[in-house]
């Protein structure tokens, strides 16, 4: 942890200002996901040859990262880890219920129901990524691997890929929808993945260092560059 992440912890036990719950790698991951989506869209729903170029780039982004979190959904920070966020049928229930009806404990990191929100972005984006690697459009643009898979291959991949891009538009409007009733109850959700820190929870839930944080940073960094790269080997 740095200095400064040190004291911006210690301070929030100390006077309620907030602690650090989301480590700089899951956050870099998020804002970086989301813009390699967002160009993924943008490019896919435009179309035109450059644009489509960079189709291909911001999806190897895309399942580059997916890819990372996976990694740091096992040894990242206390919180960036899945065996922190994925709860039971039965405790998403309770938490669903609880929070309709204004009894929600406020967690530190994902709640029961956002854990599994995660997960389900997390697969769905992968699944389309993984398509668009075989995936062509019968004209003039195809995946990177499509040539190993045959026609019949990449033509039924690209259905799925399509398919999933549908799937994919549902998850995250439901995704921010829950952000948006979680700040009109009074939760802000996107300050913390922006700073880091969190108020109105213990002190002694707040994340410590992280093995090998900027070391994960920097590949997260490195993302588009390798897939600019790997797109066009």
């Amino acid at each position: 942890m740095a200095p400064d992440d040190a004291n911006t912890q210690a301070a929030g036990g100390a006077n309620g200002n907030g602690v650090r719950v989301w480590d700089l790698p899951v956050r870099l991951f998020h804002w970086s996901l989301l813009a390699a989506v967002v160009t993924s869209v943008a490019t896919g729903l435009t179309g035109g040859l450059w644009q489509m170029d960079l189709h291909v780039v911001s999806g190897c982004v895309v399942l580059g990262l997916v890819l990372f979190r996976v990694l740091w959904g096992l040894v990242g920070g206390r919180h960036a880890r899945f065996a922190g966020f994925v709860k039971g049928p039965v405790t998403v229930m309770r938490y669903a219920v609880d929070f309709l009806r204004g009894r929600a404990v406020h967690t530190a990191g994902h709640n029961p129901l956002g854990g599994w929100s995660v997960v389900l972005i997390l697969l769905a984006l992968a699944v389309q990524a993984g398509t668009g690697l075989f995936a062509n459009d019968d004209i003039f643009l195809e995946g990177p691997l499509a040539k190993y898979a045959g026609k019949a291959l990449s033509d039924r991949l690209t259905g799925i890929h399509h398919l999933m891009s549908t799937v994919i538009y549902v998850l995250v409007a439901a995704h921010v929808a829950a952000i948006a009733l979680h700040w009109w109850k009074g939760d802000n959700l996107v300050k913390p993945m922006i700073t880091g820190v969190k108020s109105g929870i213990d002190p002694a839930v707040g994340d410590g260092p992280t093995p090998w944080g900027w070391l994960a940073a920097a590949v997260i960094v490195a993302a588009a560059p390798v897939a600019w790269i790997l797109s066009i080997w």
